[in-house]
């Protein structure tokens, strides 16, 4: 069993509260059509799933991410407007988030606010993945400046419904007041080895499971069960699992880089079984 810091009232999904998908960054549609096809399976339990074009929204508009685009979109459309079928078997509810990269703070304002108006005009998504997000308190203003921006572009879109959703990339527990900041937070992203003797930060305990998610990779398919008890332990709602291996950046949460393998760019081996074992269900 994993290390465990928190209180015994940190145990906020212990009860088998519905878990959910969040998904990182599939490959492009054109290498990965069976990864983005399977979102909008009906009765996928996804949150959201992010979108990154080269780092980011590409120069133009790409019409296989259009296409993608426009099918997840119109699954929430249908699955949070009562069209879809009412029992076990239903549409998906997730989010398209547009991919950006912070890179830890040093990414000017400017070209995130330019990244962010091409994702919403392009791809009508419906929040922002913040990658690389910095952990530190000293970073706090400046994200704080960001996301209050991005909120704002959200709001005036049309594509984005009860005011969009930003989630932090930092990958690791933060500085307490970013949980302020954004809907919610990845406070761990890293390899099922780390994973299984994690810590969680105490103050975590003060918010639901929703607004925390955890991406692990290298997951063993026989050690599912004990992954999905640490999620629900420590009150992550969104989770990505995943039995691939490679690293994801530098090992604080990052996206790929640096000529390593991205093991969230693929569908794990066993979705089907994890499917099942998280169960049908449509996002907040």
């Amino acid at each position: 069993m994993p290390y465990l810091t928190a209180p015994a009232d940190a145990r906020r999904t212990a009860g088998g509260e519905q878990l959910g998908f969040g998904v990182p960054g599939y490959a492009h549609p054109l290498l990965a059509p069976a990864e983005w096809a399977e979102l909008i399976r009906p009765g996928t339990p996804l949150h959201w799933a992010v979108l990154n074009i080269a780092e980011g929204p590409g120069t133009r508009p790409d019409p296989h991410c259009l296409e993608v685009a426009g099918r997840l979109r119109n699954a929430r459309e249908r699955a949070l407007h009562g069209e879809a079928p009412d029992d076990s078997v239903r549409a998906c509810g997730g989010r398209l988030l547009g991919h950006l990269d912070l890179a830890y703070g040093n990414r000017p304002f400017d070209e995130l606010i330019a990244d962010a108006r091409a994702f919403i005009g392009w791809y009508r998504v419906g929040g922002f993945y913040l990658a690389r997000c910095p952990a530190e308190r000293s970073e706090l203003p400046g994200v704080r400046r960001l996301t209050g921006t991005l909120h704002a572009l959200l709001a005036e879109s049309d594509s984005a419904d009860d005011g969009g959703r930003l989630v932090l990339g930092h990958g690791t527990h933060p500085y307490p007041g970013y949980a302020e900041a954004a809907d919610q937070l990845v406070t761990f992203q890293g390899p099922w080895t780390d994973y299984r003797w994690s810590q969680v930060a105490e103050w975590t305990a003060d918010y639901p499971p929703e607004r925390f998610a955890h991406f692990v990779h290298g997951v063993p398919r026989t050690h599912l069960d004990e992954a999905m008890r640490i999620a629900r332990w420590q009150g992550a709602g969104t989770i990505f699992f995943t039995d691939r291996g490679g690293r994801s950046g530098d090992g604080r949460g990052g996206d790929g880089r640096s000529g390593q393998t991205d093991p969230f760019a693929a569908l794990p081996r066993y979705w089907d079984e994890i499917v099942s074992r998280i169960g049908p269900g449509i996002s907040e």
